[in-house]
C-alpha cells in the first residue's frame, strides 16, 4: 500500500484531519483517501474537510466491527465508544466544510429609492465584484 504525507495536498490534509498521518500505523492507502476526495466532489462544502468526514466514518465502522466490546484481564476495549467519538468528529469536520464553502448563502439586497441611490448600488456592486 502506497503511503505519502504531503501536506501541500488535498491527500495530505485528509491524513491530517483523521490522524493517519504515521506511516507505521497508517489505516488507509493513497487510493482509498482519493477515492474518498472523489467522493466529497459531490457533497456540499469544502472538499478535504467533507472527505475527512468520509474517512472518520468509514472508520469508525470498522472499528465497531472489529473492536466490539472486550475485555481481558485487566484491559478492555470498546468499540461502540470509539467509533462514537469518531463519529461525533466526522460530524463537526462536516460542520466546518459547510462553513468554509465559499457559498455562505449571504445575498445583499439595496432598496433603489432614486437615481442617486442607484448610482451608489452600482458603485457598490463595482466594489464587490473587485475583490
Amino acid at each position: 500500500m502506497a503511503f505519502t504525507l504531503d501536506l501541500d495536498t488535498d491527500r495530505g490534509k485528509v491524513r491530517l484531519l483523521i490522524q493517519d498521518d504515521i506511516e507505521a500505523y497508517e489505516f488507509y492507502s493513497d487510493a482509498k483517501v482519493d477515492a474518498f476526495l472523489a467522493m466529497a466532489d459531490d457533497l456540499e462544502g469544502a472538499r478535504v474537510f467533507n472527505a475527512a468526514a468520509l474517512a472518520l466514518d468509514s472508520w469508525a465502522s470498522n472499528q465497531v466491527m472489529i473492536l466490539k466490546v472486550v475485555t481481558i484481564l485487566d484491559v478492555k476495549t470498546d468499540g461502540a465508544k470509539v467509533a462514537q467519538e469518531m463519529r461525533a468528529r466526522a460530524a463537526t469536520l462536516r460542520a466546518q466544510a459547510k462553513a468554509a464553502s465559499a457559498d455562505s448563502g449571504l445575498t445583499i439586497a439595496e432598496m433603489d429609492l432614486g437615481h442617486f441611490s442607484w448610482v451608489e448600488q452600482v458603485e457598490n456592486k463595482a466594489l464587490r465584484d473587485a475583490l
